[in-house]
């Protein structure tokens, strides 16, 4: 799996597992969402993903998002 593609879990999974918690345990919890959110916009206009430069350190390829 690309780097790129495992962003996209990522924050995918986080988005979803915040949005879990907010409903179950504590509205809290949408401040995990809007991080993602934000952290994923601040990507897209300056190139800098900190878990993707993370990814990259544990071996993963880079890659197309889609083919």
């Amino acid at each position: 799996m690309s780097i790129d593609r495992m962003v996209l879990v990522f924050a995918g999974t986080l988005i979803l597992l915040s949005l879990l918690l907010a409903v179950y345990w504590s509205p809290y919890w949408l401040w995990l969402t809007a991080f993602v959110g934000a952290n994923m916009l601040q990507s897209a206009f300056t190139g800098f993903c900190p878990i993707a430069k993370l990814f990259k350190k544990l071996g993963a390829q880079p890659g197309q998002a889609y083919n």
